[in-house]
């Protein structure tokens, strides 16, 4: 199934330090509404079946958001709202914010909580949101950004004690967070593969990738092309032919580094997204596994 990550805006009501969305120009860049509408046609009539509203943050416009889902909700589309819950300081607010985003068509909302989120939203706002889901019978789940670290434990028995729904989520490198003292980890030798969800930002850039791959400034190698010149479903094709990414989806990242030299005990200690920084924010690197990837990449892990 195609699905898309929709950047409505790059404008959000917080800062938060590990924030891979943020580039640090300070500008915001937002679409048009009526644009946004005609966008949302062309990615139904590109077969697209999943949406998900991010970027910066969403329910700062609650209205736009609304009308936008009511037609994802006309063409059949599973959507999704990612929010802070600056919205939710209290029951009754959060209720409203719910009741409406349900009665426009909203499938899920995801709630992103974290030390850092934490800093500028207080923890209960995602309890009310997250309770007010459930008395509306709105799914939902809480995304716990985490570098795993000890510092994150009280945060974590936090939504175990208020029994919310959660998945970890690891911190990205890219962003604001790019700056970050790297904690040391160990794991077992995963494939790591990726579907690479693309990611539509307000400009109308298209990205193959809807977490960092707007951040690959030293070769651009997630890039698709810009919406305004190229239809929808042609970008998508050019994703879903391009050899390179067909490997990271289905044979994975490591297998990869694996090919261009990274020995195994190096491998472990990445999370997949470094990883993938690693192998193609390189133009050098990019260049080989382009290559190889043509003439017989492939055929070496048959």
């Amino acid at each position: 199934m195609r699905k898309i990550a929709f950047g409505y805006s790059t404008r959000c009501n917080i800062k938060c330090e590990h924030c891979v969305a943020a580039d640090g120009s300070g500008e915001h860049v937002k679409m048009d509404l009526t644009q946004a509408k005609d966008i949302i046609s062309e990615l139904a009539s590109a077969q697209i079946r999943g949406i998900s509203f991010t970027a910066g943050e969403p329910l700062i416009y609650l209205d736009d958001i609304c009308e936008l889902l009511k037609i994802c909700r006309e063409y059949g589309m599973y959507t999704r709202v990612v929010t802070n819950s600056f919205w939710a300081q209290t029951v009754e607010r959060a209720d409203s914010y719910v009741e409406q985003l349900k009665n426009s068509g909203l499938s899920q909302l995801r709630l992103s909580y974290s030390r850092w989120h934490q800093k500028n939203v207080a923890r209960e706002n995602i309890v009310n949101a997250a309770q007010s889901c459930m008395k509306n019978g709105m799914d939902y789940f809480v995304s716990f950004v985490t570098d795993f670290s000890e510092q994150d434990d009280l945060f974590e028995d936090y939504l175990r004690h208020h029994k919310l729904i959660f998945f970890p989520e690891p911190v990205i490198f890219s962003g604001r967070a790019e700056s970050f003292e790297r904690i040391p980890i160990r794991t077992d030798y995963q494939e790591n593969c990726c579907p690479m969800n693309p990611y539509l930002a307000p400009n109308l850039d298209l990205y193959a990738c809807c977490d960092a791959g707007s951040h690959f400034t030293n070769t651009n190698f997630f890039y698709l092309g810009n919406a305004k010149q190229t239809s929808i479903d042609e970008l998508f094709v050019k994703s879903e032919t391009n050899s390179l990414y067909n490997h990271i989806r289905n044979m994975g990242i490591s297998g990869i580094a694996s090919f261009a030299g990274f020995k195994a005990r190096d491998i472990i200690h990445y999370r997949k997204c470094e990883l993938c920084e690693k192998l193609f924010n390189s133009p050098d690197m990019r260049k080989i596994l382009e290559g190889e990837a043509r003439s017989g990449l492939a055929a070496m892990y048959k």
